[in-house]
């Protein structure tokens, strides 16, 4: 195997899913608007007030005590999310690609659940991932508190403000039974995502220099950061403005072919030569194509994936970060549905 590491989110460069989001719908009334409120919360806290201790991702521990309450188990997110497995085109190839030319590895905020759920549908080994631990059975909660969770969920719902989100959520549930089911949960985002990174390079003994990181939202923010630091390669694949402002590449596309030709450039060539042909690629897309050394199956099968399509877009950030973050955003809403494409 290759001293060279692939490291990338899941839901959004792999998966059209995003299944907390889902699971939310699925198990709670009016569940979707519930989990949209909850993650506009978690941005702020992350992003604006930047609240210490509090991470990127942390939506996925603030929802569990409601799934549990309207009676969600952890054999019905198995089932829930085995069925719902939704891939962008082309992951399915990427991984299997970049298995064989790389050290990959999946680092998600989603729940472990959902991530052994992927891996077994695209055959990418489950030990390879790192993801979010959610047990909905280690901590019962009482009929009260049920009833209670489910009367704050209404009053999210109904339009609660900041201040009444802060109290529900840092000084009524911590509190409850259900404070303990909240807090067993550990989110891997943002800084979580970072560690995951820092442990891959640490067990592989290959340089942060080597990584390649793939990302699309906030909870990818500290990973990108992590791979530009140490001269590594940050992409965002349809990103959101989280995204896109720390990554050094955006990569816009409806076919996941791109993250493998930049991967298959990744392993074998240095950073620069990749930069190289991004700036080409921007420039003259065909051009670029036939002057690098894309491997000859994967440049074949790219063309005839676009040939009557408009072509994706990779671009260096710095170039156009404005343009490329509503392009990004308006490509990520097409492939993932408005609802999921306009979360953080």
């Amino acid at each position: 195997m290759l001293n060279k590491l692939f490291i990338t989110d899941c839901e959004g460069p792999l998966s059209v899913n995003d299944n907390a989001f889902e699971l939310a719908g699925h198990f709670i009334p009016q569940g979707e608007e519930f989990f949209s409120i909850v993650s506009n919360y978690d941005d702020i806290l992350v992003d604006e007030i930047k609240r210490p201790g509090y991470h990127a991702g942390d939506t996925l521990k603030l929802i569990v005590p409601f799934l549990k309450a309207y009676g969600a188990t952890n054999q019905e997110v198995i089932d829930f999310s085995r069925k719902n497995v939704l891939l962008v085109p082309g992951a399915q190839d990427t991984l299997n690609r970049v298995n064989k030319m790389l050290n990959s590895f999946i680092v998600s905020t989603s729940y472990q659940q959902y991530i052994k759920a992927l891996c077994d549908v695209t055959q990418f080994p489950f030990e390879n991932t790192y993801y979010t631990k959610m047990d909905l059975e280690s901590h019962p909660i009482g009929a009260e508190e049920t009833e209670r969770l489910m009367e704050l969920k209404n009053l999210i719902v109904e339009g609660a403000d900041f201040d009444t989100l802060d109290k529900i959520f840092f000084e009524e549930i911590p509190q409850m039974e259900a404070g303990k089911l909240l807090n067993s949960v550990e989110t891997v985002g943002g800084e979580g995502k970072k560690l995951a990174v820092q442990d891959i390079v640490k067990k592989t003994g290959i340089a942060a220099s080597k990584v390649m990181y793939v990302g699309d939202s906030i909870t990818d923010v500290e990973p990108l950061q992590f791979a530009r630091e140490n001269n590594g390669l940050a992409i965002s694949f349809n990103g959101n403005e989280y995204a896109i402002r720390q990554a050094e590449i955006a990569v816009i596309s409806e076919h996941t072919i791109v993250t493998s030709i930049l991967a298959d450039l990744h392993s074998r060539f240095n950073c620069d030569y990749i930069r190289g042909f991004v700036k080409a690629y921007n420039h003259d897309p065909l051009v670029a194509l036939d002057n690098f050394r894309i491997s000859f199956p994967l440049l074949e099968e790219f063309k005839r994936i676009f040939r009557d399509q408009e072509l994706p877009l990779i671009s260096l950030v710095e170039d156009n970060e404005e343009e490329l973050t509503k392009k990004s955003m308006e490509c990520r809403k097409k492939v993932r549905g408005e609802a999921i494409g306009g979360l953080g």
